[in-house]
């Protein structure tokens, strides 16, 4: 999995931010200001960067100018919601630029689209027995190709990259079907029960009361 580093001086913001990103199993460096940072970032050994822009010592703005020959992708973490500042963020090369506060899982999806387009993620999910491979949409389980949906395999997906993270019904109609989806809650009781029933997750894959459903960690299944 990717390896990031976190340049972020409020403390609670960075714990909350490195917790997220271990939990979806990213390994993580935080850095509490900016006077660190390039000889850091120039060492190659990070996939991506998260960068706040009001930090102690350098701002992230200048930063990010002087990591204009770094290849790795900068994604901007910061309080500052002024569309100046955004445009000035992505100007500078920054592939993203996030508004604080945000959601876990938002931070998640971005990060994941920018680690992709850099090529930077796996194609290839597991889950105990479990294979998801993202390149050629297909699921083995021990070996043995299962049939599934194709939104039944984004649905899987998204689950496989958000293990023992708890997901809300809106959250997987959101990613799997579409902010624009006009349909009810009840299409991902549906197809969890599939999902269940197809890959003998009736006991990983638990239903959170009014809540959602969270596919639980497992060293064997």
């Amino acid at each position: 999995m990717a390896n990031i580093l976190i340049i972020e001086d409020d403390a609670h913001v960075a714990l909350t931010v490195q917790a997220t990103l271990t939990m979806a199993g990213y390994g993580c460096t935080v850095l509490p200001d900016g006077r660190d940072a390039v000889p850091h970032a120039a060492s190659g050994n990070y996939d991506l960067i998260l960068l706040d822009v009001m930090l102690p010592g350098e701002d992230g703005f200048t930063l990010m100018e002087k990591l204009q020959g770094c290849d790795t992708p900068v994604i901007f973490l910061t309080a500052r919601q002024d569309v100046l500042d955004k445009v000035s963020g992505l100007r500078l090369g920054a592939e993203d630029y996030i508004v604080k506060p945000f959601e876990a899982l938002e931070l998640l999806a971005r990060i994941e689209v920018v680690l992709r387009r850099y090529h930077k993620l796996s194609g290839v999910l597991t889950y105990g027995d479990l294979r998801a491979d993202t390149e050629k949409h297909e699921v083995t389980a021990k070996g043995v190709p299962v049939p599934l949906t194709p939104k039944e395999f984004d649905m899987l997906v998204f689950l496989m990259q958000h293990v023992d993270v708890a997901v809300t019904r809106e959250q997987l109609l959101q990613n799997v079907w579409g902010f624009n989806f006009m349909g009810e809650s009840r299409t991902v009781d549906m197809h969890i029960r599939q999902l269940r029933k197809k890959l003998n997750l009736s006991d990983g894959l638990v239903t959170i009361p009014k809540l959602g459903y969270r596919l639980e960690s497992q060293k064997t299944r």
